[in-house]
């Protein structure tokens, strides 16, 4: 991502044509540690949540910027430029369950739902049409019992590139790292990076010409290990593809959606 540079906070910002590789802000002017439901739904649609409710809250999105998510998301503003969307991850009958139990929902799956978009099943796992948290379909297998064959994330990544050509706007979240992160485990942390390095190395060089990968995150945390919180790090952002220049003026997570907007524009 670093271009020949180390993957660290030394790293210089890089802007070759369709490479873009630059830290960005993630604590949006507002005093604390950015938490994920603030940040993801900064991320998500442009807005400032945390100074909307003048404080970083998480892991779910409060009740004051629910509407952000609800009305000026990343995927209803592509809707409404004519652009198709998908979120390809997938989520087991327990996650419905609870989620519908307590009317509970994450920033991006309550951005899928708003938009009239379903979210993928056990179903479309089966189909290989969608991905498990861990790419890998392991502790689905092993943990929920349910009864999917474990791939390798080079296979996850070819499902992901697979689906990508029935869609304009295709997101894939990837929160591991974030639980090794307030693990503290320096296994945990390096098996999860490892797995997406494999998937994300793949995506890069099996993609189209035409595709763009842009990859970023809503906080800063497994990148240091002896604390168990977020951090008040600034957090990478990548493009590659022909739309990576349109990132090359993003500050912050804020501008995220509209540098995306830009592209599916262009």
């Amino acid at each position: 991502m670093a271009g020949d540079q180390e993957f660290s906070e030394k790293a210089a910002e890089l802007n070759e044509t369709n490479h873009l590789f630059k830290f960005v802000d993630a604590r949006l002017g507002v005093e604390g540690l950015p938490q994920s439901g603030t940040g993801q739904t900064a991320l998500f649609t442009g807005k400032n949540a945390p100074k909307k409710i003048g404080k970083h809250f998480g892991p779910f999105p409060h009740s004051g910027i629910k509407p952000f998510l609800k009305d000026k998301s990343l995927f209803l503003k592509a809707k409404q430029q004519g652009n198709t969307c998908n979120f390809i991850n997938a989520y087991p009958d327990i996650f419905f369950k609870k989620a519908q139990k307590r009317d509970r929902w994450s920033c991006t799956t309550l951005m899928t739902k708003s938009a009239g978009i379903n979210l993928n099943t056990t179903q479309e796992v089966k189909e290989g049409k969608a991905l498990t948290a861990e790419l890998t379909q392991q502790a689905w297998r092993e943990r929920l019992n349910i009864n999917v064959p474990t791939i390798l994330p080079e296979q996850a990544a070819d499902r992901l590139l697979e689906q990508s050509e029935d869609y304009d706007l295709l997101l894939h979240e990837y929160y591991l790292t974030d639980k090794a992160g307030h693990s503290q485990e320096i296994e945990k942390a390096t098996h999860f990076l490892e797995t997406y390095d494999r998937f994300l190395w793949h995506l890069i060089r099996n993609k189209s010409r035409e595709t763009t990968i842009v990859l970023s995150s809503d906080h800063g945390n497994v990148e240091d290990l002896s604390i168990k919180t977020h951090t008040l790090n600034s957090v990478p952002l990548f493009a590659y593809g022909p739309g990576a220049n349109n990132f090359t003026d993003a500050q912050s997570i804020l501008d995220i959606t509209p540098d995306i907007l830009e592209t599916l524009n262009n």
